[in-house]
Protein backbone atom coordinates (compact mmCIF):
# COMPACT_ATOMS: atom_id res chain seq x y z
CA UNK A 1 0.00 0.00 0.00
CA UNK A 2 2.95 2.35 0.79
CA UNK A 3 3.76 2.49 -3.06
CA UNK A 4 0.26 4.24 -3.75
CA UNK A 5 0.42 6.28 -0.46
CA UNK A 6 2.71 7.71 1.94
CA UNK A 7 0.27 9.67 3.71
CA UNK A 8 -3.14 7.74 4.33
CA UNK A 9 -5.70 8.95 6.11
CA UNK A 10 -7.33 6.67 8.93
CA UNK A 11 -10.85 6.24 6.54
CA UNK A 12 -8.80 5.05 3.94
CA UNK A 13 -6.45 2.26 5.95
CA UNK A 14 -10.25 1.25 7.30
CA UNK A 15 -11.46 0.90 3.62
CA UNK A 16 -8.08 -1.37 2.76
CA UNK A 17 -8.08 -3.54 5.85
CA UNK A 18 -11.89 -4.55 5.85
CA UNK A 19 -11.08 -7.86 8.12
CA UNK A 20 -9.09 -5.74 10.90
CA UNK A 21 -11.64 -4.66 13.44
CA UNK A 22 -10.58 -0.69 14.52
CA UNK A 23 -10.51 1.25 16.98
CA UNK A 24 -8.69 4.25 18.06
CA UNK A 25 -5.58 1.89 19.21
CA UNK A 26 -5.02 0.27 16.20
CA UNK A 27 -5.93 2.94 13.70
CA UNK A 28 -3.06 4.80 15.70
CA UNK A 29 -0.68 1.86 15.80
CA UNK A 30 -1.47 1.67 11.76
CA UNK A 31 -0.86 5.35 11.37
CA UNK A 32 2.21 5.22 13.26
CA UNK A 33 3.34 2.24 10.91
CA UNK A 34 2.81 4.47 8.21
CA UNK A 35 4.94 7.40 10.19
CA UNK A 36 7.72 4.33 10.13
CA UNK A 37 7.38 3.35 6.53
CA UNK A 38 7.45 7.29 5.72
CA UNK A 39 10.62 7.59 8.34
CA UNK A 40 12.87 5.21 6.53
CA UNK A 41 11.61 6.28 2.92
CA UNK A 42 13.15 9.98 3.96
CA UNK A 43 16.04 8.36 5.39
CA UNK A 44 17.08 6.70 2.59
CA UNK A 45 16.04 9.34 0.22
CA UNK A 46 18.24 12.16 1.98
CA UNK A 47 21.58 9.56 2.42
CA UNK A 48 21.14 8.93 -1.75
CA UNK A 49 20.86 13.16 -2.54
CA UNK A 50 23.56 13.42 -0.46
CA UNK A 51 25.56 10.39 -1.96
CA UNK A 52 24.93 11.83 -5.31
CA UNK A 53 26.12 15.47 -4.03
CA UNK A 54 29.81 13.56 -3.11
CA UNK A 55 29.82 11.86 -6.06
CA UNK A 56 29.61 15.51 -8.02
CA UNK A 57 26.48 15.47 -9.33
CA UNK A 58 24.60 18.48 -10.38
CA UNK A 59 21.73 18.15 -11.82
CA UNK A 60 18.47 17.00 -9.45
CA UNK A 61 17.02 16.04 -13.12
CA UNK A 62 19.59 13.30 -13.65
CA UNK A 63 18.69 11.32 -10.32
CA UNK A 64 15.92 8.76 -11.50
CA UNK A 65 15.27 5.99 -9.50
CA UNK A 66 15.34 2.68 -11.69
CA UNK A 67 14.37 -0.71 -11.13
CA UNK A 68 17.73 -1.71 -10.95
CA UNK A 69 19.70 1.01 -8.98
CA UNK A 70 20.09 0.02 -5.03
CA UNK A 71 18.34 2.73 -4.11
CA UNK A 72 14.99 0.87 -4.82
CA UNK A 73 16.13 -2.49 -4.10
CA UNK A 74 16.31 -1.23 -0.62
CA UNK A 75 12.80 0.03 -0.76
CA UNK A 76 11.82 -2.90 -2.41
CA UNK A 77 13.34 -4.93 0.45
CA UNK A 78 12.00 -2.91 3.24
CA UNK A 79 8.33 -2.82 2.27
CA UNK A 80 8.15 -5.87 0.24
CA UNK A 81 10.51 -8.38 1.64
CA UNK A 82 8.88 -11.25 -0.05
CA UNK A 83 8.88 -9.52 -3.53
CA UNK A 84 4.98 -10.44 -3.75
CA UNK A 85 4.19 -7.27 -5.24
CA UNK A 86 5.50 -5.31 -8.69
CA UNK A 87 5.97 -1.73 -7.72
CA UNK A 88 4.18 0.39 -9.84
CA UNK A 89 5.54 2.66 -11.99
CA UNK A 90 3.89 5.31 -9.94
CA UNK A 91 5.81 4.72 -7.29
CA UNK A 92 9.31 5.03 -9.00
CA UNK A 93 8.22 8.32 -10.27
CA UNK A 94 6.98 9.94 -6.92
CA UNK A 95 10.88 8.88 -5.43
CA UNK A 96 12.98 9.87 -8.17
CA UNK A 97 10.98 13.45 -7.25
CA UNK A 98 11.50 12.84 -3.77
CA UNK A 99 15.17 12.18 -4.15
CA UNK A 100 15.59 15.16 -6.21
CA UNK A 101 13.48 17.24 -3.74
CA UNK A 102 15.84 16.48 -1.18
CA UNK A 103 19.31 16.94 -3.66
CA UNK A 104 17.77 20.42 -4.21
CA UNK A 105 17.26 21.38 -1.09
CA UNK A 106 20.75 19.82 0.45
CA UNK A 107 22.46 21.69 -2.49
CA UNK A 108 20.94 24.71 -1.40
CA UNK A 109 22.22 24.55 2.34
CA UNK A 110 18.56 24.07 3.53
CA UNK A 111 19.28 21.59 5.57
CA UNK A 112 20.89 23.90 8.06
CA UNK A 113 17.60 24.92 8.79
CA UNK A 114 16.26 22.23 12.01
CA UNK A 115 12.55 22.00 9.32
CA UNK A 116 14.33 22.17 6.31
CA UNK A 117 12.27 18.90 5.15
CA UNK A 118 8.77 20.21 6.00
CA UNK A 119 8.37 22.00 2.48
CA UNK A 120 9.34 17.95 1.05
CA UNK A 121 6.94 16.32 2.92
CA UNK A 122 4.29 18.78 1.85
CA UNK A 123 5.17 18.07 -1.85
CA UNK A 124 5.40 14.52 -1.71
CA UNK A 125 2.05 14.20 0.40
CA UNK A 126 0.13 15.48 -2.63
CA UNK A 127 1.31 12.74 -4.98
CA UNK A 128 -0.75 9.88 -3.19
CA UNK A 129 -2.03 7.87 -6.27
CA UNK A 130 -4.83 5.67 -6.07
CA UNK A 131 -5.05 2.54 -4.87
CA UNK A 132 -6.27 -0.81 -6.72
CA UNK A 133 -9.54 -2.07 -5.57
CA UNK A 134 -7.91 -5.19 -5.29
CA UNK A 135 -6.08 -4.19 -1.85
CA UNK A 136 -9.65 -4.12 -0.43
CA UNK A 137 -10.14 -7.96 -0.73
CA UNK A 138 -9.38 -9.93 2.32
CA UNK A 139 -8.21 -12.78 0.13
CA UNK A 140 -5.89 -10.29 -1.93
CA UNK A 141 -2.33 -11.81 -0.39
CA UNK A 142 -3.93 -15.12 -1.43
CA UNK A 143 -5.06 -14.01 -4.99
CA UNK A 144 -1.44 -12.49 -5.69
CA UNK A 145 0.52 -15.88 -4.93
CA UNK A 146 -1.92 -17.99 -6.62
CA UNK A 147 -1.85 -15.67 -10.08
CA UNK A 148 1.49 -15.40 -9.76
CA UNK A 149 4.53 -16.40 -12.33
CA UNK A 150 7.39 -18.83 -10.09
CA UNK A 151 9.53 -17.70 -12.96
CA UNK A 152 9.25 -14.04 -12.60
CA UNK A 153 9.16 -13.91 -8.75
CA UNK A 154 12.24 -11.52 -7.78
CA UNK A 155 12.17 -9.86 -10.70
CA UNK A 156 10.56 -6.42 -9.55
CA UNK A 157 12.85 -5.79 -7.68
CA UNK A 158 16.07 -5.01 -9.83
CA UNK A 159 17.18 -1.35 -8.92
CA UNK A 160 18.94 1.27 -6.89
CA UNK A 161 19.68 5.25 -7.83
CA UNK A 162 19.62 5.01 -12.04
CA UNK A 163 21.85 8.31 -13.69
CA UNK A 164 19.99 9.21 -17.00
Amino acid sequence: MFFFTRYPSSNLLKAYFPDVQFNRCITSQMIKWFSNFREFYYIQMEKSARQAISDGVTNPKMLVILRDSELFRALNMHYNKGNDFEVPDCFLEVASLTLQEFFRAVSAGKDSDPSWKKPIYKIISKLDSDIPEIFKSPSYPQELLRNEDPTERGAAGQGFLGLS
